[in-house]
């Protein structure tokens, strides 16, 4: 047991039995557990397995390979439309959890066995992704936000389109866009904290408020 890990129990009221559950799950499988994005993750020699996460709605386990499992149980969900690697397990009652705790075993060692494969996930090119026309409008009125766009990584860029493509009214996604313009300018990612580094880097303790 981490003691990050630990504060982050001490400090949550709703889905505290279940999450505590599924903590004890992934820890049966043999995984290093670590605090990052502020949830409980799980790796294996270092790379990241599993996650869990406490939402207003439910509680979830999420594999980040998910489109890699076989899931012949038929549990698992893109937690977004344009979702391409990660999978999702919602839970709003313990009593699931305990039921599913085989399954959830044995998708949890079906994911490290993935991630001793080497088997990677086929991500679509950031040119098969098709900007918002309001994105695209607004790359053309400032030309050093399209060469910032451009210079990000292809993760980052990804990111922003999907993003912006989310909402279905062209107000909302215009509201997005002058949102995040300045950080695009800044050379940084829709998830990167406030002090400039990702919260993927260990040089960020992940406690930096994120613009919402």
């Amino acid at each position: 047991m981490n003691p990050q890990v630990d504060d982050f129990f001490s400090n949550i009221n709703k889905w505290k039995e279940e999450l505590e559950y599924m903590r004890m799950i992934a820890l049966d499988c043999n995984l290093t557990e670590e605090l990052k994005w502020q949830m409980p993750c799980y790796t294996f020699q270092k790379s990241n397995i599993a996650m869990l996460g406490n939402f207003k709605e439910y509680c979830a386990l999420s594999f980040f390979k998910g489109v890699l499992l076989k899931d012949e149980n038929c549990i698992l969900d893109k937690p977004g439309e344009n979702t391409q690697s990660a999978r999702i397990i919602r839970f709003t009652d313990l009593n699931q959890i305990i039921e599913m705790e085989p399954m959830l075993k044995a998708l949890i060692l079906e994911a490290i066995e993935v991630e001793k494969s080497g088997v990677k996930v086929d991500f679509k090119k950031i040119e098969e992704f098709t900007i918002p026309e309001e994105f695209e409008i607004k790359m053309n009125e400032i030309p050093a936000l399209k060469s910032a766009f451009e210079a990000l990584t292809p993760g980052r860029q990804r990111a922003y389109i999907m993003y912006f493509s989310d909402s279905k009214q062209s107000k909302t996604r215009e509201s997005r866009i002058e949102k995040y313009m300045q950080r695009i300018l800044d050379g940084k990612g829709i998830n990167d904290c406030l002090c400039g580094l990702s919260k993927r880097m260990p040089g960020c303790d992940g406690s930096h408020k994120m613009i919402k």
